[in-house]
């Protein structure tokens, strides 16, 4: 299993840099290349999910990404620092909104969750008191081609 990892200042101007290193990386993994949009426009809302909650909660770590081959599949976790308010799981400010009034940075949240949602049919949102990860993961040619 091969990893690649990401590591970069919560800055939108980064988010492309993460947008075509997440391609090549997984044109190298076995991804379709029909498929290769879906993964650069899935990186690039998680991604500027992340910096845009970075910026808001005022957070100096950068946003992480790590781009993982494995046999059969393809996987990117981008990861913040944000960590879960006090509350249930999913009550964290990355995670979806839990009903009640949203605040337009929720909103804005959750518009980039459904929109990685349709884009990816394998997709985890978490959050914890270390910050939230989105991971993505989509099959490799090598699935389909056992010798």
């Amino acid at each position: 299993m091969a990893t690649v990892e990401l590591r970069f200042s919560a800055l939108p101007e980064h988010v492309r840099t993460a947008r075509l290193v997440a391609a090549a990386v997984a044109r190298r993994a076995g991804v379709d290349e029909a498929v290769l949009d879906e993964v650069r426009l899935a990186v690039g809302e998680a991604c500027s999910r992340a910096v845009g909650l970075h910026t808001s909660n005022d957070i100096a770590a950068p946003v992480r990404v790590l781009l993982i081959e494995d046999e059969k599949k393809f996987s990117i976790e981008v990861g913040d620092e944000v960590p879960t308010a006090s509350g249930p799981a999913g009550a964290h400010a990355g995670g979806v909104p839990e009903g009640g009034a949203e605040s337009e940075p929720e909103g804005e949240d959750e518009m980039g969750l459904a929109v990685i949602s349709g884009l990816v049919d394998d997709v985890e949102v978490t959050s914890g008191e270390n910050g939230g990860v989105i991971r993505m993961s989509w099959p490799t040619a090598a699935a389909a081609v056992v010798p």
